[in-house]
Order: structure tokens, then C-alpha cells, then sequence
């Protein structure tokens, strides 16, 4: 099997392939040189020339095989009739009709090479016998008999490894465009998470220095001591998102562990939701968090998204909404976590920012990915996200209403 990068991969028949032309010029000498092989007699006589003739047209005739396979065979089987029927048994005659019998049933389906070799079969040995009412008993109508069924053996074996090294040759390319769908998936599936990541580790950090930022830049005559507060929630942002750059970075240098998978950075749970809000609080959001329920029971991978979707929510009311404050409701109930996060809009700002759209498609597939669901859109007086993931893999409801 040979391949190169981005070509399927072939399967290469081993065995030297003889030109046609010449393998032509062998089966007919052998066939004009078994016209002349003896006969079972003590007495050598050359074949007659009317035979020689029979047996010339038959090596003339037999090239025809690859394109009309039986037409060639009937031909020679007419050409051993004619000999038959004046009483003379050619060997060379015989193996005329063993070659377009190779023929047939190397180019016929399996069930019409069988057929086509019985009728041969008991089309030649019945010539035979008929010649020897004439001729007298010879050996050699079981040997003409048999060397027909091996010429199709050998065309059917022929045409079933053909056949053989084709399906073989298809299963390998269909594996290699497995292969490399599968590596191309795997490649997609892996920028979307880096994204995901390098969304959720600097986004937000990049929010909070930009907002602080215009707090700073207009505040710093009228109000020092404001411009001040600013730029230290800036130094310490801008700190934390070199760190989780960092982060990153050594994960996305890291090799994979021993048992193949990759070397994950640890994720943030609702454990640290309280640093996530005094984070926002100090960068100027009002954030009012309401909470119902066990939330320390929702699973790792749960815990994990539900605090993405804080984070991400209370990120674009710091940087789209209005009045500078947000409502967080987490309800644990029913097998289901359930998250409404509400801000007001100005009059401006009904919408997210075009760009910002990219983190809730991150969003909504960080939420698939345990089965949730997300959903956006205007309330009265703002803007809500609502999103509702399962407790435990399997707990979610079906059917119920937020």
C-alpha cells in the first residue's frame, strides 16, 4: 500500500505485468506447437494441414478474448467441432478452448463463468466421444475435458483476485478519507475550544481594562483620586490576563499526557462565583446575585459552564448596558440548573456590539456540550440571558419551562 500526504492510498499489485502483445505470441506458439504434440500411438503422423489451419485461426482469434469473451470462446469451440467432426482429437485444438475459457471466466461473473464452463465442458467431451466412433477410443478425451476446467479455474481465480484488490484498494482510500476527515474534525474541534478559552481567559479582563480606561482618561482632571482607583483596576486586569495568557500558552506548548489526552488548564467552577462578582463590583457593575438551591450539586463539567455563562453575561452588561448594574438569579431545582441574568439597555444599546456576538456562539456551544440550553434576547426594561443546564449527565427535563 502506497500513499502520499493528501492522496488516498493505493494498493500495489506486486507481481510484474506481462504486455499483452507478448503473453499474445506465447499462448499462440504454444498453440501451433501442442497441434504438433503426438498422439497416445507408437507411431508419430504430423497433424494434417487442415488442422494446422484450425489451430492458426484459433491463436489468431484468442487476442479477442478480452473484449468479446464468449463470442472467442464459441469460436474455438466451433474450430475444435470442425476437426472433431473428421475424426481428429488436437491438442492444440484443446488448449485453444482452455484459453478462451480463462478468457470467459476471468471477464464473466462468477455465475455466468460456471454456467459457461459446464456447457464447454460437456460440449467438448461430447465432440470427443464422437470423434472416437470414428477414430477409435482415445485417453485424451478426459484430458481435453480437464484442461478446460482447469483454463477456467485459473480465469475465475484470476478474476477474483482482481476483485480481491479492488475492494481492498476501496477500503483503504475509504479509510484514508476516514482518517483525514476525522483529523480535520478533530482540528476544527480544537480551534473552537482555543477560542472558547481565549475567549473566556482575556475577554473579559480586555472589557474591564477598556471601560476603566474612559473612566480614567475622563476623569483624571476633574476627579484624581477616581482616575487612580481606574488605573489600579487596570494594573491588576492587566496582571490577571498576562497570567491566564500564560496559562494558555503553556497548555497549548504542552505535550499530551501518557494516556492521550491533552493537558487541560483547571477551569473555574461556581465555587469562585463570589471573586467573578466582586471582580465585576470593583470594575463599576452594581451586580445584585440571588441564589436557590444546592448549587454544589451540580457536576464538575456543569459547574464549570454555568460559571462561563456568569462571566460571559455580566461581560456584556458591563460593556452594552446601562446604569451599571445587573441581576443574577441561580436556581437548583428538578434536576436542572437554571441562570436569569438581566441588566437595563440604553436607548442606544438594545443589541449586543457586533463583535460581541462571537462569545455567545462560544457560549452556546460551551452549553451544548452538557446538554443545556441558551437563551437571549430583550425584556422588559433590558436584557436577559436565560440558560438552564443539567444538575448530573441525564438529569435534565425534558419538557419544563424556565
Amino acid at each position: 500500500m502506497t500513499g502520499t500526504a493528501g492522496a488516498p492510498a493505493t494498493i500495489v499489485d506486486p507481481r510484474p505485468r506481462v504486455p499483452r502483445v507478448v503473453s499474445d505470441v506465447i499462448i499462440a506458439a504454444l498453440v501451433l506447437m501442442t497441434t504438433f504434440a503426438p498422439s497416445p500411438g507408437d507411431v508419430y503422423e504430423p497433424p494434417q494441414p487442415f488442422v494446422i489451419v484450425l489451430a492458426a485461426v484459433a491463436a489468431a482469434v484468442l487476442p479477442l478474448r478480452r473484449r468479446w469473451p464468449i463470442p472467442t470462446l464459441a469460436g474455438v469451440v466451433a474450430l475444435f467441432a470442425v476437426a472433431t467432426a473428421t475424426g481428429v482429437l488436437n491438442p492444440g485444438l484443446a488448449f485453444a478452448v482452455a484459453v478462451g475459457m480463462f478468457g470467459a471466466t476471468n471477464r464473466l461473473p462468477r455465475a455466468s463463468g460456471l454456467v459457461a464452463t459446464a456447457v464447454t465442458v460437456v460440449v467438448v467431451v461430447g465432440l470427443s466421444l464422437i470423434a472416437t466412433l470414428i477414430s477409435g477410443w482415445d485417453p485424451r478425451v478426459i484430458q481435453f475435458g480437464l484442461i478446460v476446467v482447469v483454463g477456467a479455474a485459473v480465469g475465475d481465480a484470476n478474476r477474483s483476485r482482481r476483485d480481491f484488490i479492488a475492494a481492498i484498494t476501496e477500503r483503504a482510500e475509504r479509510a484514508e478519507q476516514t482518517r483525514e476527515a476525522e483529523a480535520r474534525r478533530r482540528v476544527s474541534e480544537e480551534r473552537l475550544r482555543i477560542a472558547r478559552d481565549l475567549h473566556d481567559a482575556v475577554a473579559h479582563q480586555i472589557s474591564v481594562i477598556s471601560l476603566n480606561a474612559g473612566v480614567a482618561s475622563s476623569s483624571i482632571d476633574s476627579r484624581p483620586e477616581r482616575a487612580k482607583e481606574a488605573l489600579a483596576v487596570i494594573r491588576g486586569a492587566a496582571r490577571t490576563v498576562l497570567g491566564e495568557i500564560g496559562g494558555l500558552l503553556q497548555v497549548l506548548r504542552a505535550d499530551d499526557d501518557p494516556d492521550g489526552g491533552s493537558v487541560a488548564a483547571p477551569q473555574p467552577t461556581l465555587d469562585r462565583l463570589d471573586d467573578l462578582v466582586q471582580g465585576f463590583r470593583g470594575a463599576g457593575l452594581d451586580v445584585t446575585i440571588r441564589t436557590e438551591g444546592d448549587l454544589t450539586t451540580a457536576s464538575g463539567a456543569s459547574s464549570r459552564v454555568a460559571f462561563r455563562v456568569v462571566q460571559e453575561a455580566l461581560t456584556n452588561a458591563h460593556k452594552h448596558g446601562a446604569e451599571h448594574r445587573a441581576h443574577v438569579l441561580l436556581t437548583a431545582a428538578d434536576g436542572a440548573l437554571a441562570m436569569i441574568v438581566t441588566n437595563p439597555v440604553g436607548v442606544a444599546a438594545d443589541l449586543p456590539a457586533p463583535g460581541s456576538r462571537l462569545g455567545l456562539t462560544g457560549l452556546r456551544e460551551r452549553v451544548a456540550t452538557v446538554g443545556g440550553t441558551v437563551e437571549t434576547g430583550p425584556a422588559p426594561g433590558g436584557w436577559r440571558l436565560v440558560a438552564r443546564l443539567p444538575l448530573a449527565p441525564g438529569t435534565m427535563p425534558d419538557q419544563e419551562a424556565l
